[in-house]
């Protein structure tokens, strides 16, 4: 005869399975999705079975009561543990950790100067570069996970606030001072790169889908992305970023 904590193990085990097997499909759309803006390095395969180990921790953990639904809950443990992934691998060149600073630093003080949106003609200028250096830049740093808007949500709070995690009051006004702070950012982004991110982040399309939609090339679709990003790095410094502490070499 089983024990029966035997028999509960089991039986865990038995729902865990079912549910990784239902929600296969999520982890690999999510794989997908991150692996459009990382550097061919980064194998999708990897991200999937990083996800998947995110999957069977939400599946062991989730709990229906904090009101969340389990997707939603489990698409947060997955980004997560992918994220977590990329971040052990810093496949990103100190460099180009580097460059961002330097140009979201040069986007502040040109927009602070002027009232208005910097150029990147205007940016590219003060950094010294010629188009094409400038153009290469922002697709690195879109690439760079240092930049990536699910990091640095993830570093302020955000996926344990709706996971349910407890928190302390600093750190929840923390993370809901970031979101107010995040949004406001983004509403005052140029129209065009406003829809990028939308499009890319809410509407979860690729790069390719997103040049559909707005004309223009995936190239194009990334530089804007990357733009954008360096805009609200550069508007959103008080809050820190993930690279900080990162040497300026390479």
């Amino acid at each position: 005869m089983i024990a029966p904590a035997a028999q509960y193990r089991a039986v865990q085990r038995s729902a865990s399975v079912e549910v990784v097997e239902r929600h296969a499909d999520l982890v690999r759309r999510i794989a997908h999705h991150l692996a459009a803006r990382l550097p061919a390095s980064v194998e999708v395969d990897d991200l999937v079975q990083a996800g998947m180990l995110g999957l069977i921790e939400a599946a062991r953990n989730f709990d229906s009561e904090q009101g969340a639904s389990f997707e939603t809950y489990a698409s947060i443990r997955i980004r997560g543990a992918m994220i977590d992934e990329i971040r052990k691998g810093d496949w990103t060149p100190r460099s180009v950790h580097r460059r961002s600073r330097e140009a979201a630093e040069a986007t502040r003080q040109i927009e602070q100067t002027t009232g208005r949106a910097a150029t990147g003609a205007e940016i590219a200028q003060a950094l010294g570069l010629a188009p094409e250096e400038y153009a290469r830049l922002l697709e690195d740093a879109v690439s760079g996970q240092v930049l990536s808007l699910d990091s640095h949500i993830d570093d302020h709070g955000e996926p344990n606030v709706a996971a349910g995690a407890a928190y302390s009051p600093e750190r929840r006004l923390q993370a809901t001072e970031f979101r107010q702070a995040l949004g406001a950012a983004i509403g005052q982004l140029p129209e065009r790169e406003q829809l990028v991110l939308s499009l890319y982040y809410e509407q979860e399309m690729n790069l390719r889908e997103v040049g559909a939609v707005l004309g223009v090339s995936e190239s194009r679709v990334c530089q804007i992305h990357g733009q954008a990003m360096l805009r609200l790095r550069s508007r959103l410094g008080e809050f820190g970023s993930a690279d900080n502490d990162t040497e300026d070499v390479g």
